[in-house]
Order: structure tokens, then C-alpha cells, then sequence
């Protein structure tokens, strides 16, 4: 019987998979998510394999065959990375920001299987978000839902922000925090079909 482990905290991920037909169990790893590198593509792997490597070290590897998906997302805009705000004062900055204006979320994805040994892989997933030029009384409306200080870049698309982005071109699965065609590729290369992970 496969085992699938989300190590990730956020339930939009665990949401998108179980909408893809897996059900994972949620080991979060509560790695210090703090990445020094410029680039954000190069962040978000990096912290995406500190925590899966995390959960793997935690878990182990016996002979039961275990897939394993840590992830971590921040949006890029002109080059500058933002993950969460945390406090409305920074969140408004951002909306401020993004209003009428575009971004790039990027997705650090690392999967690993387990079959006597560990192994693995990490990939990124890009997704160019569109947003709407927002009032004042919107952004403290979306502000007031409490939604945007807990998310990287200060908003989701499947919740109350969904109204406020006008396009997304690539995967929108990876604007929610997981690319489901890049995980379905990634596990491909490590041997495991994704079809295996219905039964997760």
C-alpha cells in the first residue's frame, strides 16, 4: 500500500490534492523558512527541500513504499520575493503594490520515494498572476477578511482575493501552491505514475 506524506501546513495545498483525487497524511516539518538567496525560484527550492528533507529524516525509509511532497511559494515582482506578510500594515503595502500591476508566483516542489532508500527530486513551477486595479475600500475590505496576512504574496485565488486577478498564465494549481503537472512529471522520474496516488 503507497504511502503519500504532505509535509506542508497549508490546508489550500491539502485541499488541491485531495480535489486531484490523493489523500494525504500532513506531517508539517517546521523548518526555519528563512532563505538567503536573491532569486526567487532558487528560494522556494531551497526551502522546499529543507522541509521535505526534514519530513524524511523524521520519517525514515522502510521497506513500505512512501511518496512524500513539500512545496513553498512566493511571488516575484520585478524581481523582488514576496512570501508572507503577517501584519496588515505590510499586507496593505502589497496590495497597494500589486494592484493593476502583475507578478510571478513561483512553487519550489520537492518530492521524495521512499523503497528501501530515499529518493528524490525538485523542480519549480511558474505562474505569471494578472491582478486588478483595486479601490481603497477594496483592499481594506480584503484586508478586514483576515485572508491576505497568512499567504505568500498577500492573496489567494480561491478564496476572497479570486475576484481581484483578472488572468494567470501557466498552471493555476501552482497559484494555489501546488502544481499538479509538475508533481504528475516529477514523480514520473522517480518511477511512480501519478495514478498510484489515488489509492494515497
Amino acid at each position: 500500500m503507497l504511502r503519500c506524506v504532505l509535509a506542508s501546513a497549508s490546508p489550500a495545498r491539502l485541499k488541491t490534492l485531495r480535489a486531484a483525487g490523493v489523500n494525504p497524511e500532513v506531517i508539517v516539518s517546521g523548518v526555519d523558512e528563512h532563505c538567503d538567496l536573491a532569486n526567487t525560484a532558487d528560494r522556494v527550492i531551497e526551502v522546499a527541500r529543507r522541509k521535505g528533507q526534514a519530513v524524511c529524516d523524521a520519517l525514515g525509509c522502510g521497506p513500505a513504499e512512501t511518496v512524500l511532497i513539500a512545496a513553498d511559494t512566493m511571488l516575484d515582482i520585478d524581481g523582488v520575493s514576496y512570501g508572507k506578510p503577517h501584519s496588515p500594515h505590510v499586507a496593505r503595502e502589497r496590495l497597494h503594490q500589486m494592484s493593476g500591476s502583475s507578478g510571478v508566483l513561483y512553487t519550489g516542489h520537492y518530492v521524495g520515494v521512499c523503497n528501501g532508500e530515499w529518493r528524490s527530486e525538485a523542480d519549480v513551477a511558474a505562474t505569471t498572476v494578472r491582478f486588478a486595479t483595486m479601490t481603497d475600500a477594496e483592499i481594506e475590505a480584503y484586508l478586514a477578511t483576515g485572508e491576505p496576512l497568512e499567504v505568500a504574496g498577500s492573496f489567494t485565488i480561491d478564496g476572497f482575493g479570486g475576484p481581484f486577478i483578472t488572468g494567470v498564465d501557466g498552471d493555476p494549481h501552482n497559484v494555489v501552491g501546488l502544481s499538479l503537472p509538475l508533481l504528475r512529471v516529477m514523480l514520473a522520474r522517480l518511477g511512480v505514475p501519478w495514478t498510484a496516488l489515488w489509492s494515497a
